[in-house]
């Protein structure tokens, strides 16, 4: 099983959901869960090699990190010692489940990659997302599982963590899982020596 597939079905049925209440149909909508995680570091040049490209940075730990910067990292040149370097991480994942509306199991993915111009200090943005649709074959209340079909054909059986999750869905019901990852690095001018 792909490591896809195994973060989609971990977060699918093991969110919390509300306490249904017979009579509220706001409770009973199909299941929609959205989670994000931004990390962020920034560190100080504490040497560079500009002729090997040999970067040792310092982060706010002391901690001292030293790698080689490839030959994507434009404007290398422009950095100094002393010059701060600011890098975020973002990563979100987003699964709905919604009735079939015709498209049936599918999958894609998306990237774009964005650098600073020449002469510019140092940055870039770099985003990927997948996406992967599946739809419900069975769901069995009893025995608290349900099937997936996926775009190959395959069809595979899940224990669900929250049968609340299984009440809220039918078969034939899609379910769209997106997995998007972010990073941002950018170097600013240390503060003056």
């Amino acid at each position: 099983m792909s490591i896809f597939k195994t973060i989609v079905i971990v977060a699918l049925f093991s969110a919390s959901t509300v306490a249904l209440a017979a009579d509220d149909e706001a409770a009973l909508e199909k299941l929609s869960l959205f989670t994000s995680q931004t990390i962020k570091v920034n560190a100080v040049v504490e040497a560079i090699d500009h002729e090997t490209r040999v970067v040792t940075l310092r982060k706010p730990d002391g901690e001292m990190v030293t790698f080689t910067a490839s030959d994507e990292a434009r404007n290398l040149g422009q950095v100094e010692v002393g010059d701060i370097v600011n890098a975020e991480y973002v990563q979100s994942i987003s699964i709905k489940v919604m009735a079939d509306d015709g498209r049936g199991p599918g999958s894609g993915e998306l990237g774009i990659i964005e650098r600073t111009a020449e002469g510019e200090m140092p940055g870039a943005a770099i985003i990927e997302a997948q996406f992967e649709t599946a739809v419900v074959e069975a769901i069995d209340l009893e025995a608290n599982t349900f099937k997936l079909r996926y775009e190959d054909g395959t069809i595979e059986e899940y224990t669900a963590r929250d049968p609340d999750n299984l009440r809220r869905s039918e078969v034939g019901d899609l379910v769209v899982i997106t997995i998007a990852e972010s990073v941002a690095i950018s170097v600013e001018q240390g503060p003056a020596q």
